[in-house]
């Protein structure tokens, strides 16, 4: 193999496994060591900047860091990172002292955003700092987008909701809230310098099946029915409800329809437990409260007595693996008749623009997705950006905040008529020692395997009787520095030097996870099964050293390293070091001056 070049920025950007994991590309081991030191301020800015919305996350994220948690190759519990971000919220100060200025004379450009969302909101964030003028249009009174409609109060509190979004909007955004966006090509007629769109997935799949129309007003699409929840036209449900669905939609429908006063609420899954899109968080919480979910159930008949339902026909069915795709067979088993009184159905979204005529130059592919670049989140007609569930179709918060740092850099070069992909700011990396003496770090290194602390609950019939109580307390502050505790610090490497290498073996002996090998050099596949324990997870990278003076070479499995720093500690020469690596991803931010 060749030798690892360890100043290419992705080389240990990849071994800090949540921050690659974030599509926002968060700092995680910073903040988390930032908590730890009760520095929770500081911590929210850090979040801030990535994912801007730290409150929000720290309730509603999707966690993609937490299952990329290198305490999952330990202790198979990750840290929780998500929480550890709300404690950072809760407990932050008087931050004004760090918002970034928003000049007052404007550079001339304007700038329109449709949908007031996480990706709208974020784009305008990352603009207004340099002058641009940024107006905000969305057919809500407040803004939040799908932040404010489909996430129920009892997981995301109002109050929070309207500090983050507001924090933006008082950054300078021109507001049109109420008014809704009928036609692009109007919008276009009102020449802004550019476009993005954030408006979102709008549109809830629906389902035909026999019944259907004779019973329409008793099924109700789930996002337009948790919308209707959060402003306030519905604040009940009576009878027997049957939420159909697996992804995190339906989880909230069927919490939302047991504080709203339904008799009993039962989910209802085409597909296996294990395969359903809700996080295993989400599924835990539901049935944490009483509801059950029912797997391997298509639905094939809405059951009726003259227009009112009486319940679901649903077949039985059981995953099989054929050719490395799951598929679904018959059981054999008889139809199961549940009965209801509601269905929500939560089967899914899609992409929705009738306002955008299909005669402006921009083009839509056969998901009614816009064509995009997946780079500059342009689309097909040079004015216009997109971000959010709109550009892909759904994702979800963090997702939305990513592509809105790409956007606004977008926006920014076509705005100073610089090329979208040659004139984007490049990845860069940092490498700092910890070093504080011979064998001491400037970080807490010792492996603790400590088990993952549980979030406290309020108690579930306080709960259950108020549809705005928020379930989850939160970590408080002893909480939160004990699970603070239990980062790795992956992002302190493990930085070795060949010319300062006797080739003692010392770090070899100490090591605790066997990861360091030295040995002869072979193309990749041999070298993994040539290591003292052979690195057969591909996922991450060895890091390999030039050529020693016996002609071997230092290998490192990057995957089951712990960044304890025995190594570093043991060597008798310094050849190992301890360097924590900062990664700098592009946003707008990288061109102030």
């Amino acid at each position: 193999m060749q030798p690892t070049d360890i100043q290419n920025p992705s080389y240990f950007h990849k071994v800090v496994d949540c921050q690659w994991a974030c599509p926002a590309h968060t700092p995680v081991p910073e903040y988390i060591r930032l908590i730890a030191q009760e520095r929770y301020s500081e911590a929210y800015m850090l979040n801030w900047d990535s994912n801007v919305f730290p409150g929000i996350l720290g309730r509603t994220c999707d966690r993609p860091c937490e299952p990329a948690c290198r305490r999952v190759r330990t202790e198979e519990t990750p840290v929780a990172i998500c929480r550890l971000k709300r404690v950072a919220a809760d407990n932050k100060g008087d931050i004004s002292r760090f918002m970034p200025r928003v000049p007052q004379q404007k550079n001339g450009k304007r700038i329109a955003l449709l949908g007031a969302g996480p990706a709208s909101l974020a784009v305008a964030r990352d603009l207004l700092p340099l002058g641009y003028e940024v107006h905000v249009y969305d057919k809500d009174a407040k803004g939040g987008g799908m932040m404010r409609s489909q996430i129920p109060a009892f997981r995301l509190p109002v109050g929070v909701l309207d500090e983050e979004v507001d924090r933006i909007l008082d950054m300078g955004v021109v507001t049109h809230f109420g008014e809704e966006i009928t036609s692009m090509k109007a919008m276009l007629d009102q020449e802004y310098d550019a476009y993005f769109i954030g408006t979102g997935a709008p549109r809830g799949r629906e389902l035909e099946l026999p019944g259907r129309e004779q019973v329409a007003d008793q099924i109700h699409i789930g996002i337009d029915w948790l919308a209707s929840v959060a402003f306030e036209h519905i604040d009940k449900i009576e009878g027997k409800v049957i939420v159909m669905g697996g992804g995190n939609t339906a989880m909230d429908c069927c919490r939302t329809s047991l504080r709203l006063g339904a008799e009993s609420v039962t989910v209802v899954v085409r597909s296996a437990f294990e395969v359903m899109k809700a996080s295993e968080w989400e599924k835990e919480d539901a049935m944490r409260e009483g509801i059950p979910i029912i797997n391997n159930r298509p639905p094939k008949e809405f059951v009726h007595e003259n227009g009112k339902l009486k319940g679901v026909l649903f077949g039985c069915v059981k995953p099989v693996e054929e050719d490395g795709r799951l598929k679904y067979v018959p059981t054999g088993e008889p139809d199961v008749f549940i009965e209801a009184d509601h269905i929500l159905m939560a089967i899914g979204q899609d992409n929705h623009c009738p306002w955008i005529e299909r005669d402006l130059g921009l083009q839509f592919d056969k998901w009614d997705c816009p064509v995009l670049d997946d780079v500059t989140l342009q689309s097909t007609h040079p004015k216009v950006f997109f971000g959010g569930d709109s550009a892909f179709g759904p994702e979800n918060i963090i997702q939305a905040s990513a592509h809105a740092h790409q956007a606004a850099i977008s926006i920014h070069l076509l705005c100073q008529h610089k090329d979208l992909k040659k004139d984007r700011p490049p990845q860069g990396v940092n490498l700092l020692s910890t070093k504080m003496g011979m064998h001491e770090w400037a970080y807490d290194s010792e492996h603790d395997p400590s088990v993952r602390n549980i979030v406290p609950l309020v108690e579930q019939k306080a709960a259950l009787a108020n549809v705005k109580v928020e379930v989850e307390l939160g970590f408080d502050t002893l909480l939160g520095a004990q699970e603070a505790q239990r980062c790795l610090n992956c992002d302190v490497q493990t930085v070795f030097s060949e010319k300062l290498c006797i080739e003692c073996d010392a770090c070899v002996d100490i090591c605790p996870m066997d990861c360091i090998t030295f040995v002869g050099n072979a193309e990749e596949p041999k070298l993994r099964l040539k290591l003292t324990a052979p690195a057969e997870t591909t996922d991450q990278d060895l890091y390999v050293s030039t050529d020693l003076l016996t002609g071997r070479v230092m290998v490192k499995d990057e995957d089951v390293c712990l960044h304890c720093g025995l190594c570093a500690e043991r060597c008798p020469t310094n050849a190992w070091d301890m360097q924590r690596s900062v990664v700098h991803i592009p946003q707008l931010g990288s061109f102030a001056e």
